[in-house]
């Protein structure tokens, strides 16, 4: 049976979530807004939120179950759906670099310098 890493949606971003308007397709969602909180084990997304229905942390909307394998979803009004991880773009630092100049160029040595 399947084991589901539950990532509770932080509550100043679960209020905007609630409030935003619903759209189909894959949601992205950002790991900074969510914190780890356990595992069930259940046969699907829906019998997980059935098994938690009852407990003190029933699942939220906003919350994502994440399979073993890494694939995500979210619980929204209408069900589950599927989700991604956006992750922060990685900045290496040459992106701020300035450009590397070469030797000078001499007068007499351009294409332009021949023409005339």
């Amino acid at each position: 049976m399947p084991n589901y890493r539950i990532h509770r949606m932080k509550e100043t971003q679960r209020q905007q979530f609630r409030w935003a308007p619903h759209t189909s397709g894959v949601t992205m969602v950002k790991p900074k807004d969510y914190e780890q909180a356990g595992t069930v084990e259940a046969p699907s997304p829906y019998a997980a939120w059935i098994a938690l229905r009852e407990t003190e942390h029933p699942l939220q909307v906003g919350d994502v179950l994440e399979t073993e394998e890494g694939s995500l979803c979210i619980y929204k009004y209408v069900g589950f759906e599927e989700a991604r991880w956006v992750l922060p773009e990685v900045k290496t630092g040459l992106e701020t670099a300035p450009v590397a100049a070469g030797p000078p160029a001499s007068p007499s040595s351009g294409i332009c310098s021949t023409i005339g």
